[in-house]
């Protein structure tokens, strides 16, 4: 005997109907709690691009550091060849040459001087005169040979001179090749070769004075034999045409 309840379908069994209106409050129920939690997404190829673009970035800055290091040491090797020698051996040079020309001023009677040279080749040293009295040729002949004396004189101080410069040049040359060797600039460098320049024009100038000094006593020894038989020649004149002199053949040993 079966009963039937009012309001209510029998269903077959293992049949199952969601019930809908309780399924919808529970979606619209989780739709509106937050999300707490979210799976990280990892993009390898961005990763990979970043990465090339920070090592990029990266050249390019060591390329900058080095090329302001590269400029940093051209401003030091600038300044390096600005710098000046510490060493000068110009008062040194000068004084040497000074005392040179002080020794070729010494000139004894005959200056290195023109005018005075042609004064006195005109009136001693040349051609003995034929009114000149034998007092006159006789003083005249003795100024030749004291000029002459006086000129190897001259020439020997002169190599002295000359000789007692070469330690002094010697100690100069020595330190400025030094200085060359080790200068830090262009310009040490630089100054360092003019001044071996200069050392080498002083050295020039006393072998200049010191030719002139031998060649002016030369000169004047060579002009006083010439002018002493110049002397010998007209005193030998005077003393053919003297009178009273007769020139006669004479007998020696008996003969």
């Amino acid at each position: 005997m079966s009963r039937r309840l009012s309001g209510c379908r029998p269903h077959p069994l293992g049949a199952w109907r969601p019930r809908t209106p309780m399924i919808l409050a529970l979606i619209l129920a989780f739709a509106t709690i937050p999300a707490r939690a979210q799976w990280a997404v990892f993009d390898a190829a961005n990763f990979s691009q970043n990465v090339m673009t920070a090592a990029r970035e990266l050249e390019q800055i060591n390329n900058e550091i080095q090329s302001l290091t590269n400029e940093a040491q051209m401003l030091v090797n600038q300044a390096r060849n600005l710098e000046s020698l510490p060493l000068s051996t110009l008062s040194q040079l000068q004084s040497s040459t000074q005392q040179t020309q002080a020794l070729l001023a010494q000139a004894q009677n005959i200056a290195f001087d023109v005018q005075q040279i042609e004064t006195a080749y005109s009136s001693t040293y040349g051609a003995a005169s034929t009114t000149a009295s034998d007092a006159t040729l006789v003083a005249n002949a003795q100024t030749r040979w004291q000029t002459s004396v006086g000129s190897f004189e001259d020439s020997l101080k002169t190599q002295a001179g000359v000789v007692g410069n070469i330690p002094a040049n010697s100690s100069a040359m020595s330190s400025l090749v030094s200085a060359s060797q080790s200068s830090s600039g262009a310009l040490q460098a630089a100054q360092a070769g003019n001044q071996l320049l200069a050392l080498q024009s002083q050295q020039l100038s006393d072998l200049t004075a010191l030719v002139a000094a031998k060649s002016r006593a030369d000169a004047l020894e060579q002009a006083r034999n010439a002018a002493a038989e110049s002397q010998g020649l007209e005193q030998y004149r005077r003393f053919s045409t003297r009178s009273g002199y007769v020139p006669h053949d004479v007998s020696m040993f008996g003969e």
